[in-house]
């Protein structure tokens, strides 16, 4: 072969081995990203209830609670209602009122299968963060980089940011709110769903500017699902998520449930119940297809609970702790200035949407995440409260109603039986820096001010100032008698009370985060005692 006809044939051979080797070195995808665990500390106490009386309390309960829903069933015209309650990993008690089936007269129980709707949203969160926990996606990805047909779309204003896969998980993609015309999407093809996005879909808003509830963007979500693990979206959940958590009673198709078990949903109409057609799974099933029992979901409340407190314990679940607890973070929160709690008291409250999730917190600092599920014939919702480590859950049987008065139950668990949260422990540094506090107070000492004061202390208060105040506040107060115990906010910050001759001196303190904690701001106050 002719020197010149040999060059081009090399350049040729060159390139393609350049090529292939540029495909192989190209970062793989499908492989788990290896992440380097983090360093942590020895001495961290998670919180902890100082009496775990919770499961006595909610047994003792549990012929009120009975009355409860079997009143409000009959009051709503409820066919059935299955409920449990858990307490961390345990179904404490579960219980039924009514019928699962009208026509063939079967009681509802707690091993009954009834359609959970909108309630599947939070199983399609969580496999979407599995994946990007394994590095198989990015929350902040454009969602057209797995669906292509939302290339097509048409966007509200140019300046409008493409919509990502957080911005489904969120609801804040710029759907509309699209009940209950999603609902009777439930069976549809994929390929609608494709034909849909591809067609062009009308925007209330643009992406990340506001929530609004869209069964559309979870039915998406379970599209990205099906195409990054490269297996139905069905079939990737219940391998990853269902059987690692033993939930063996949860389906899908409602033909693949036997009869004595599946549940037959009602709408009440003309003073009396009529059958509702049962849906078929399909493309929307992501946004709430789910059918499942009492027994079986209770074990993935317990899951949920499970990621509370923050603590160094082996991870071992089908996603990580902080991963659920982000799914248990709200996004977009509102104010609801016109709520009240469940004593009946004013009481505004802050809401947001997570992912798959809902959380409420009241103004008087009570937490809890839940979600609602309604398709037609079946109604069902799920609370749980991670301070406390309980949660509640109902099934029902009849179109778009909530299966239970939850005011009236959350007054039974926190009025009643006065159920109380865990309480952070005291950190090691707190509890020192807090008879270093004390000791200062009463003496300011210049060798213990330079070990515990930070840079910032004297200029933002002179010690002349400081030390005047504080001498003024010991002659109101008397002699210290007895230092009280601290009550920490965080690691870093409490509060205490030292008794005195004539009342009580308040002390607030908090450190720096340097790693020797130093006091970078006190305050005290002395409250003399009441007369009698």
């Amino acid at each position: 072969m002719k020197l010149n006809s040999f060059l081009p044939l090399t350049i040729f051979f060159l390139f393609v081995l350049v090529f292939l080797f540029s495909c192989t070195s190209k970062e793989n995808t499908d492989n788990p990203v290896t992440i380097s665990p983090n360093k942590y500390s020895e001495n961290y106490k998670a919180p902890i209830f100082s009496k775990d009386d919770r499961v006595e309390k909610i047994k003792g309960l549990a012929a009120s609670i009975q009355q409860i829903m079997e009143d409000y069933a009959q009051t709503k015209n409820i066919p059935g209602i299955v409920y449990g309650i858990v307490v961390d990993d345990q179904l404490v008690f579960s219980s039924a009122t009514g019928m699962m089936n009208l026509e063939k007269q079967i009681p509802a129980s707690s091993s009954s299968a009834f359609r959970i709707a909108s309630m599947t949203k939070s199983f399609t969160a969580m496999g979407i963060l599995k994946l990007r926990d394994e590095g198989k996606l990015n929350l902040n990805e454009p969602a057209s980089k797995y669906i292509p047909e939302l290339e097509k779309l048409i966007y509200l204003t140019s300046d409008a940011p493409e919509m990502t896969i957080n911005h489904l998980l969120t609801m804040t993609a710029g759907f509309p709110e699209d009940n209950p015309w999603g609902d009777r999407q439930l069976d549809e093809s994929d390929q609608m769903l494709m034909d849909l996005m591809s067609n062009g879909v009308s925007f209330s808003n643009v992406p990340g500017f506001e929530f609004e509830y869209s069964n559309t963007g979870y039915a998406l979500l379970g599209k990205i699902i099906t195409r990054v693990s490269g297996m139905p979206y069905q079939q990737y959940l219940t391998q990853n998520i269902f059987q690692p958590l033993g939930m063996n009673q949860t389906y899908w198709e409602y033909d693949d449930i036997p009869e004595k078990q599946l549940a037959i949903g009602y709408r009440w109409e003309d003073e009396h119940w009529k059958m509702e057609p049962m849906l078929h799974d399909g493309s929307y099933g992501a946004m709430g297809g789910l059918i499942t029992t009492i027994e079986d979901f209770s074990r993935y409340v317990s899951f949920h609970l499970s990621a509370w407190p923050p603590r160094s314990d082996e991870d071992n679940g089908p996603v990580k702790r902080s991963s659920l607890r982000e799914m248990q973070t709200p996004q977009f929160s509102r104010l609801n200035p016109k709520a009240k709690d469940f004593a009946g008291n004013d009481c505004p409250v802050m809401v947001g949407y997570g992912y798959g999730l809902g959380i409420t917190q009241f103004c008087n600092g009570l937490k809890y995440v839940s979600h609602g599920g309604a398709l037609p014939g079946f109604g069902s919702n799920y609370v749980f409260f991670p301070e406390y480590g309980i949660g509640l859950m109902a099934f029902c049987n009849l179109t778009y109603t909530s299966p239970w008065p939850l005011q009236e139950l959350g007054k039974l668990l926190f009025q009643t039986a006065d159920l109380q949260p865990r309480k952070l422990p005291v950190s090691d540094i707190l509890l020192e820096r807090q008879k270093q506090v004390t000791q200062l107070i009463l003496t300011w000492d210049e060798a213990l001010e330079s070990k515990i004061l930070a840079e910032n202390f004297y200029l933002d208060k002179s010690k002349e100032k400081r030390m005047a105040e504080t001498q003024g506040l010991l002659e109101k107060s008397g002699s210290f008698l007895e230092t009280k115990e601290l009550e920490p906010e965080n690691q870093l910050r409490g509060r205490y009370k030292i008794q005195t001759e004539n009342g009580n001196v308040e002390v607030f303190f908090t450190l720096t985060p340097e790693n020797e904690a130093r006091l970078q701001q006190l305050d005290l106050s002395f409250h003399p005692k009441k007369n009698d």
